[in-house]
């Protein structure tokens, strides 16, 4: 990453933030990381606290963020993310989607900074289609429980192509797809991580509906590969051209464009009952199953076309699934053991 040498990370202490910082050491970049802590953990970024090309700034982002000295990348990963953490702050939710994204965007214009938006899945809501193409609109639900995370990511989406299109800015869209591996929280909500975090204690492992509905999981070394390639993508034309092109172009033209939206995520598509018999499977848990009710506008599939990123990106991800399991069941083993210590 020879020309982005000074790179900020919104949501930097969260999941995928923190191993995005990490990435970004690892290549030889100085990374500012901005964080409010709300859903982020100071634990996922303390072993760069204290070296040289690495900065922590707690703030919420919501409010306007000034940097001093030069920024070559400013990448937004500030965002609620889990069911259980989106649903218990809705507002706060869209908020970040809104202002969070716009103050973001800002900071990458008065620096003259390349933009990555880091998307999601869930701006397809419920598809109709499968697997997930970037044209696809999507069936979301704007007024659903969930929808304040869908929604959020959608204006974020509409904002950051309103600053490529209005001030030629250099941004790029990821939508990421279910991803998993350490420094998932064992209380999240998210799917893996309550498998795995109920099979290492032998608890019932939760199973949504009658557990038919799927998803396809990506290891987070694989998307991380993902997200430093777009990062690595050069501006494919000049401000004008870019603007010009992108209120004249075809459908196909908008697919050569590295600036429209991009998936990443594994397409190897799984039942959710498939998933909890594999962890049981790799952890040798005892665990039952027991099957709930499935939430409101829960997705009965997910899995994404990675054509494009294939195609733009030489990507495609690597890790099998059960070897990412394995990884994260090590992950999580010693911090299971230590809860119950304390119990």
């Amino acid at each position: 990453m020879p020309d982005l040498s000074r790179v900020l990370v919104t949501g930097g202490a969260g999941f995928l933030g923190s191993h995005l910082c990490d990435r970004l050491i690892d290549r030889g970049c100085e990374v500012a990381c901005v964080d409010n802590l709300l859903t982020g953990h100071r634990d996922n970024i303390a072993h760069l606290i204290g070296q040289p090309r690495f900065q922590f700034v707690q703030h919420d982002l919501c409010e306007r963020v000034t940097f001093d000295g030069p920024l070559d990348a400013v990448l937004h990963f500030a965002s609620p993310a889990s069911p259980k953490d989106y649903l218990e702050l809705p507002i706060h939710t869209l908020k970040v989607g809104a202002y969070g994204t716009h103050n973001a965007l800002g900071l990458a214009r008065s620096k003259g900074a390349r933009f990555l938006l880091a998307s999601t899945s869930e701006v397809y809501g419920d598809p109709l289609v499968n697997p997930q193409k970037e044209t696809y609109w999507g069936n979301v639900n704007p007024i659903s429980p969930r929808g304040v995370y869908d929604e959020a990511k959608r204006f974020g989406e509409a904002m950051t192509m309103a600053y490529h299109r209005y001030h030629g800015l250099d941004t790029r869209v990821v939508r990421i797809f279910n991803t998993f591996g350490p420094r998932m929280r064992t209380d999240d909500g998210r799917l893996m991580s309550n498998l795995v975090v109920q099979a290492l204690r032998v608890e019932p492992l939760t199973v949504h509906g009658d557990g038919t509905q799927t998803r396809s999981f990506c290891y987070v070394d694989d998307m991380i590969n993902g997200l430093t390639a777009i990062l690595d993508l050069p501006s494919d034309r000049s401000p004008q051209q870019r603007m010009d092109r992108e209120f004249l172009h075809t459908s196909t033209e908008a697919e050569d464009s590295i600036h429209h939206p991009i998936n990443l995520g594994n397409p190897e598509e799984r039942s959710v009952l498939d998933i909890a018999r594999l962890i049981l499977d790799i952890t040798g848990s005892a665990s039952p199953l027991r099957l709930v009710r499935r939430p409101v506008d829960d997705p009965r599939v997910r899995r994404p076309d990675i054509s494009r990123a294939q195609r733009l990106l030489g990507w495609t991800p690597s890790v099998p699934i059960e070897e990412g399991i394995r990884r994260t069941v090590e992950y999580f083993r010693p911090l299971v053991r230590r809860e119950a210590l304390r119990r």
